[in-house]
């Protein structure tokens, strides 16, 4: 269950000292144990919404009908990715046309426009543990903090993938005219790491 999460997966609370590791892209050095309010936390959770229901996440974060949407400006309105695409129970379109046959690993940025998003890495739709497209924040904020969800990563799991995972990396550099996620990568996962500090908390808590 450990595969691509964009932005998924948190455990209910830290029981680790805080610690810091230095990734490829970003610095995960967590707010010390206890020093982050719940009102802060939620402020954060606020931020980490904004880029979970963003287009460059959220479009690939779908149920269990396997079809990837088209949302954002550079679509004009909402709809199901074109060709009848459907990435089967795989996630990665073993059971008809593989993603990777248009969304091909690739080095490098994505700068044409209208050209089918690619990264070094194999592109795939979420689990479907991992349904976002159109939840409320409500709803992603109980769903990411559930272990049966969230793939059973803790928070230094979570903000290690985020710092690994080539296909969340493109979210903030997508190239082609397309709107990346707001904030920033390294925003994103210091967000992250304050709401778990907080102890995850959600609205109505």
């Amino acid at each position: 269950m450990k595969r691509l999460f964009a932005l998924a997966a948190l455990a209910f609370v830290l029981t680790t000292p805080a610690a810091f590791a230095a990734g490829e892209t970003v610095e995960i050095d967590p707010p010390a144990e206890g020093s982050v309010s719940q009102a802060a936390g939620l402020e954060a959770w606020d931020r980490i919404y904004e880029v979970a229901s963003h287009p460059r996440c959220s479009n690939c974060h779908v149920g269990a009908n396997n079809r990837p949407m088209w949302s954002g400006p550079a679509y004009g309105r909402t709809r199901v990715h074109g060709m009848n695409v459907n990435a089967g129970e795989s996630r990665i379109g073993a059971e008809t046309i593989l993603c990777s046959t248009c969304h091909a690993y690739r080095e490098g940025l994505n700068d044409t426009p209208h050209a089918a998003p690619q990264v070094a890495m194999n592109w795939q739709l979420a689990p479907v543990e991992a349904e976002w497209f159109g939840k409320s924040s409500i709803e992603i904020c109980n769903q990411l903090r559930d272990p049966e969800r969230n793939g059973g990563r803790d928070m230094m799991d979570l903000a290690t993938h985020l710092d690994h995972d080539l296909i969340l990396h493109w979210a903030w550099n997508p190239g082609g005219g397309r709107e990346p996620a707001p904030y920033s990568l390294q925003e994103h996962v210091n967000d992250v790491l304050a709401w778990g500090v907080a102890g995850f908390p959600c609205e109505g808590d």
